[in-house]
């Protein structure tokens, strides 16, 4: 019942609240729409499309894999992780010795020249040799042992008369021995303790003095005692030695001390007058690898003796008491002695573990931070690229399109030069280039960028050209050239703009694809290079087979990275184009 006392506003207020027909008022969804603006009508459209969320999500994680993961990243991009392991490593190499070792007699000389022109008689079979004014002789002592003498001619014969050389005076017993010498066919003779030799020269006889110059020899002396070691490598040593070998004597003397010999099948021992080891002779040679290490005349004759009874391994008893087990690899003459060798290791190809998720690559990197760093290269090339390619493309079409004619048609011949531009061989060449000039790694990032966006911005300026093309002789276009606006503003303000929408689809499709380039130029080794990594860089130690079927750590990963990424760059642009035309929806 109404109050007939109340105001009669108060009354129609009361009876529109209590009406059962009144209608409450909401905001239906032809009001909604009207009041959206049209970037949040595009956005609620965008977000209806379920494959459009997930590949935006896929994104969101990729940029936050790689922009915020290093941060987080206990490891740095180039950090190299290794560990004290044991490797099989050449210790020291044997070989029999087929080149003459030469030692000269104290105050003489027989340099390369010498030698050259003592191997080159030798060859000829000639026994004397010359060189510059020294006449030299050498004496097989045996086999693989020479002894070279200097000669210091005094006289000659010819025709049955000796004649004295220079300022030599000849006396008659000198004379007599000679002629009996030359006639007796006689190399050498003695006359009051002098030793003279006689050779030919040309159609004379020469006679000469002689003294000892070197001693060319196959065998190699090893002292057991360093202090010993002159004397082992001296002239009058070998000398002695050398003819006692040779007639298999058991003793020689060398200057007033007595040394004993001892014969086997790999080297020759020879003991001092005490009866201590002094020195070995052998024709096999034995030299550490690393040339500052010193090799134990015991080690050597361990060696040696294993060659002799063709081992292919055998232990020896270091100074300090511990056994080392040696393995002999023998290629061609030579015989590479090997030992388990404890050594700083670059631990490569390491398994995924609970310190590095996705293990260690070929250079013993962490291979989950690579990973973050190459997602960075990748994604940023894949915008600067696509921005290049739009910044481009826009100018270029858009005055195109704008001003058509002559304009037109000088642009798109431009377009079409570009588009005959084959475009690998191109790269390709470029990077040939960079590897020769020896580019810097962050340099040949921001290169191959500007190759990338230079060479693919002529589809854009086409999208751009037709669609200004169409809008140029709309409505709104006339009156903005009515007002006059000057042209560059009716370009890039009124015709550009509605141009963006078509090209913001076309560059978030286009990303996927560059990001696919990049990694395929990365994959055959001409993106970015060590020590920056890419996704592509990456997957290319995937061309070695045995890592590809071995290490599956080493590529699956980042191929899987590369697959998301263009997937989400996909999804999203035709969640765009369907955001921005729902015409296009199926």
């Amino acid at each position: 019942m109404i109050d007939a006392n109340k105001p009669t506003e108060e009354v129609e207020q009361e009876v529109v609240q209590k009406s059962p027909d009144a209608e409450e008022m909401q905001l239906d969804d032809a009001r909604r729409v009207k009041v959206l603006s049209p970037g949040m009508l595009v956005f609620k459209r965008f977000i209806r499309n379920s494959l459009a969320v997930v590949g935006f999500t896929i994104l969101l994680f990729m940029f936050i894999f790689s922009f915020l993961g290093p941060i987080f990243s206990p490891y740095g991009q180039t950090e190299v992780f290794k560990g004290v392991g044991t490797m099989t490593k050449e210790f020291a190499g044997a070989i029999y010795n087929k080149e003459l070792r030469y030692t000269v007699a104290d105050g003489e000389s027989f340099g390369s020249a010498e030698r050259a022109q003592f191997l080159l008689a030798m060859g000829k079979n000639e026994e004397t040799f010359k060189v510059g004014d020294a006449i030299y002789y050498f004496v097989s002592e045996d086999e693989g042992i020479y002894r070279i003498l200097q000669l210091d001619p005094v006289a000659e014969e010819l025709l049955g008369k000796v004649h004295p050389l220079g300022d030599a005076t000849l006396s008659d017993a000198f004379i007599d021995a000679t002629q009996a010498a030359i006639d007796a066919k006689l190399g050498v003779f003695e006359l009051d303790g002098v030793t003279y030799r006689i050779t030919q020269n040309k159609k004379a006889w020469q006679i000469s003095t002689e003294h000892d110059v070197a001693l060319a020899i196959l065998t190699v002396y090893d002292a057991f005692n360093e202090a010993d070691a002159e004397t082992v490598a001296s002239y009058d040593f070998k000398l002695a030695s050398s003819r006692a070998f040779v007639a298999q004597e058991d003793q020689f003397v060398v200057g007033g001390d007595t040394y004993t010999v001892q014969y086997d099948d790999a080297q020759t021992t020879i003991f001092n007058d005490a009866g201590a080891e002094f020195a070995v002779v052998s024709g096999i040679i034995v030299n550490p690898i690393d040339q500052s290490l010193f090799l134990s005349v015991d080690f050597k004759a361990a060696v040696r003796e294993a060659i002799g009874n063709k081992e292919k391994e055998f232990a020896f008893q270091e100074a300090n008491g511990e056994t080392t087990e040696y393995t002999i690899v023998r290629v061609i003459d030579t015989y590479n002695i090997k030992r388990e060798t404890s050594t700083e290791l670059i631990r490569t190809y390491e398994s995924p573990s609970v310190g590095h998720p996705l293990g260690l690559d070929n250079n013993g990197m962490d291979m989950m931070t690579r990973l973050m760093y190459g997602g960075r290269v990748s994604l940023m090339v894949g915008f600067v690229v696509i921005f290049l390619e739009v910044a481009i493309g826009i100018v270029i079409g858009g005055i195109s399109g704008y001003f058509g004619g002559n304009v037109d048609t000088a642009l798109m011949r431009f377009v079409d030069l570009f588009n005959s531009i084959p475009f690998y061989p191109v790269v390709l060449i470029f990077g040939s280039v960079m590897d020769a000039l020896e580019v810097l790694p962050m340099v040949r990032i921001f290169l191959l960028m500007g190759i990338l966006g230079v060479l693919g911005w002529t589809g854009v300026a086409r999208v751009v050209r037709g669609q200004i093309l169409s809008l140029r002789e709309q409505d709104f276009m006339v009156a903005a050239e009515a007002t006059g606006i000057r042209t560059s503003r009716r370009i890039f303000k009124h015709l550009v703009p509605n141009v963006m929408p078509l090209l913001i689809v076309q560059a978030t499709a286009g990303l996927g694809g560059i990001i696919i380039t990049e990694a395929t130029l990365g994959f055959l080794g001409l993106g970015i290079k060590y020590p920056l990594a890419s996704w592509g860089s990456i997957i290319n130690t995937a061309s070695d087979a045995f890592v590809m079927t071995n290490y599956w750590f080493m590529w699956i990963p980042a191929g899987m990275l590369i697959l998301l990424t263009v997937l989400g760059f996909n999804f999203v642009g035709d969640g765009l184009r369907d955001a921005y035309d729902p015409k296009m929806q199926r």
